[in-house]
């Protein structure tokens, strides 16, 4: 038996939630509200954080430690690239949208707006809605660079990479803050990986007391 707890918009739950669909790993899906910090929840992570996947009686916890348990009791297909260089530039790609894009990015505009009316933790900060605005800019930039050199984020395979970062965007998209039209590179990525047959069950989540826009589930975006 295997479950994942996890957050609908959660980058982390959604990048799991990716690797297990393009993996074909069948998992029960279990919606957790890590703020509730429920006592059984807590036995499995003290840190009270989504994504925990649980095997049998084995709990994994954090997403880059998930990840690469399902990369080595899963290998096919391989979600990193052949070469050592390759690897290691796709483990860049995927901290760099798991660490400073959520620091700059997506804390400051999906946290603010949507996790704290979730929680009812209080209002949106204006500042840190600004400066998440301001930050995604050179953060689009720097992907739609990335594809005029190559076909995927990390090289010319699809990796864990791509689903880090798309699992940001996704979130992110939902709420209607992304400017797909900033550059071409940008909008044929996301097509890409969009269309594929494992981002089928994020496209269809749906978040009570939040629509997202008509375009979020659409492949001709």
């Amino acid at each position: 038996m295997r479950r994942l707890y996890h957050q609908t918009l959660s980058p982390f739950c959604r990048k799991i939630r990716l690797v297990l669909a393009e993996k074909k790993i069948e998992v029960e899906l279990v919606a957790e509200k890590p703020w509730e910090r429920r006592i059984d929840f807590l036995r499995m992570n003290p840190a009270c954080q989504v994504p925990v996947l649980k095997i049998d009686d084995l709990v994994l916890c954090d997403s880059g430690a998930i990840f690469e348990y399902l990369e080595e009791t899963f290998p096919e297909p391989s979600l990193l690239p052949e070469t050592p260089e390759g690897r290691a530039e796709a483990r860049r790609l995927a901290a760099w949208f798991d660490d400073k894009f959520h620091r700059e990015v997506t804390a400051n505009l999906l946290y603010e707006r949507v996790n704290k009316k979730l929680a009812r933790t209080g209002y949106p900060e204006s500042e840190k809605i600004k400066a998440g605005r301001q930050n995604i800019h050179y953060h689009l930039d720097y992907i739609g660079w990335l594809m005029e050199h190559r076909r995927w984020l990390a090289g010319d395979t699809l990796s864990i990479a791509d689903f880090a970062a798309a699992a940001h965007l996704s979130c992110l998209d939902y709420v209607n803050d992304i400017d797909w039209s900033r550059n071409a590179g940008l909008h044929e990525w996301y097509a890409k990986i969009k269309s594929r047959p494992a981002f089928r069950s994020i496209l269809a989540d749906l978040v009570p007391g939040f629509t997202p826009p008509q375009h979020y589930a659409d492949l001709d975006f």
